[in-house]
């Protein structure tokens, strides 16, 4: 084996990414083997390692490269749930309709395995703008009655008639591209709890209509926002402008079940980001709606998700504000969280009773709520910043907050310079997180502090920095502002609290 390969092999082990750019860069065999003949793409994907597949790939890695067990690396990659990596084989040419020896296909595999993530990829790869369609008919009924079947069967259920395991399934909660989904394994074999999403997305890939009650039945299957079935309903009834859809969604208002009417008001405040300008001339009349049942809605959950709609329009309800102060002394912390949506909005000052019960909010017993409401009132030139940065960096203070980092990130891209703010930023820099030390060091940066680039070698402890990341380029401008000059880093930024 060639030095360069057996480095590149070295890199691709110890799942180094920043080593393994360098060697490609330097023109290193992306096709490189280790000394059993195993190519290194097939190592990076057997180790989850990702970034580094995709790496390989951009740089000309044979996407038909072959494991240890004599299958194609996209087979592999579909059964690890690795969807990423997946659409980057796909894109490079990987065939997910290939025939593999029990007669399945990698896109039959991923359908049954319930990852809309990877299925999505298989369709599209990274770039395509639409499927490499039209399959044959038989080959897309296949796809489809598969998805139903583990759909109306149930993921567990379907697994132990085809394992004839008795025993008890383990499950867990795992990330679907940014969405969540179970994830089951039982008898030697694991899929994933999203076909309901992976029908949802079968369907409109292969212009099957879906009916309107079944996108519903399938959203509240799974009662959760975050889920990938969930999501995949709300998409798809966001997109439609026809009166059919609207009607549908409206008549939820009124439905005994708060997870019903919990997904039609998600619906209405996702519709407007996909149907905007003449195609959906309804807005004014959703945000009406919407602001109405804002006043009438008693579950807490769904009123929570009635404000959220609300607030994420892009204009304005004239009752917005006073909606927000009737609801800000609400017994839940749900609701009190979308309170400060309803108290603000852009390019306008607080009024006085805005900002007053903002003040109020900043000594909420929920953390989240005081958050919202401070980083309003920080944005506020009129108001006395000195109460809201306050709870900003005591939420910084604290690491077992899990708003540390959004509360960071605040502290990092405010204009607070106080003695206070540098320290709790320069002791990001001790955390064992790489993202709260970047932004420990971003923050310094932007102080001019004369500590950033050793901050920033703080930060390439934890591993490297990847680009393009305005946090990242700051060091760049620190640099420009800074070196150049005769009295470098002794600006107003210097941890001094002056400024």
């Amino acid at each position: 084996m060639a030095d360069g390969d057996a480095q590149l092999v070295a890199a691709v082990r110890a799942g180094n990414l920043r080593e393994v750019d360098a060697l490609l860069g330097r023109g290193g065999n992306p096709d490189a083997a280790d000394e059993d003949g195993l190519p290194v793409l097939c190592t990076a994907v057997a180790a989850g390692e990702g970034e580094i597949a995709e790496a390989l790939l951009r740089a000309g890695a044979d996407p038909d490269a072959v494991g240890a067990d004599g299958a194609p690396v996209l087979w592999t990659t579909v059964a690890a749930f690795a969807h990423r990596p997946v659409a980057a084989l796909v894109t490079a040419g990987a065939d997910p309709h290939q025939v593999l020896p029990d007669g399945t296909t990698p896109l039959l595999r991923a359908v049954e395995g319930g990852s809309p993530a990877t299925v999505t990829a298989l369709l599209w790869g990274q770039y395509l703008p639409a499927p490499e369609l039209p399959l044959a008919r038989p080959v897309r009924e296949r796809l489809l009655a598969a998805a139903r079947h583990w759909y109306e069967t149930g993921a567990e259920a379907e697994l132990r008639r085809r394992t004839g395991a008795t025993g008890p399934a383990k499950t867990s909660t795992v990330d679907d591209d940014w969405h969540e989904v179970e994830q089951i394994t039982l008898g030697g074999r694991t899929v994933r709890a999203g076909h309901g999403a992976v029908l949802t997305t079968l369907e409109a890939a292969f212009g099957v209509p879906t009916p309107l009650t079944e996108l519903v039945a399938r959203a509240v299957r799974h009662p959760d926002p975050g889920h990938v079935d969930w999501h995949e309903s709300s998409i798809r009834l966001g997109r439609r402008s026809d009166e059919e859809a609207r009607e549908l969604v409206t008549s939820l208002r009124h439905h005994p079940s708060a997870d019903h009417r919990r997904f039609a008001a998600d619906v209405l405040g996702s519709r407007q980001y996909f149907l905007k300008g003449t195609a959906y001339p309804h807005h004014a009349e959703d945000r009406d709606f919407l602001a109405a049942w804002a006043e009438t809605e008693t579950d807490a959950v769904v009123l929570a998700e009635v404000l959220r709609a609300l607030t994420e329009h892009a204009e304005e309800h004239p009752r917005l504000e006073a909606i927000g102060l009737r609801r800000a002394g609400h017994p839940d912390p749900l609701v009190r969280r979308m309170v400060s949506g309803c108290l603000w909005w852009p390019d306008r000052h607080l009024t006085v009773e805005a900002a007053a019960a903002l003040r109020a909010l900043t000594h909420d017993a929920d953390a989240e709520v005081r958050f919202h409401a401070a980083l309003i009132l920080v944005g506020d030139e009129r108001q006395d910043l000195n109460g809201p940065r306050a709870v900003v960096r005591d939420l910084v203070r604290d690491p077992h907050s899990p708003l540390r980092g959004g509360a960071a990130e605040a502290l990092a891209e405010s204009d607070d310079r106080t003695a206070d703010a540098t320290e709790l930023l320069l002791s990001l820099l001790d955390t064992d997180d790489r993202i709260l030390r970047l932004v420990g060091a971003y923050g310094l940066a932007r102080r001019d502090d004369p500590r950033t680039p050793e901050a920033y070698a703080r930060v390439e402890e934890l591993g490297p920095i990847h680009r393009p990341d305005h946090r990242a380029n700051a060091l760049e401008d620190w640099r420009g502002r800074n070196e150049a000059l005769p009295h470098a880093g002794n600006g107003s930024g210097n941890g001094n609290g002056n400024g």
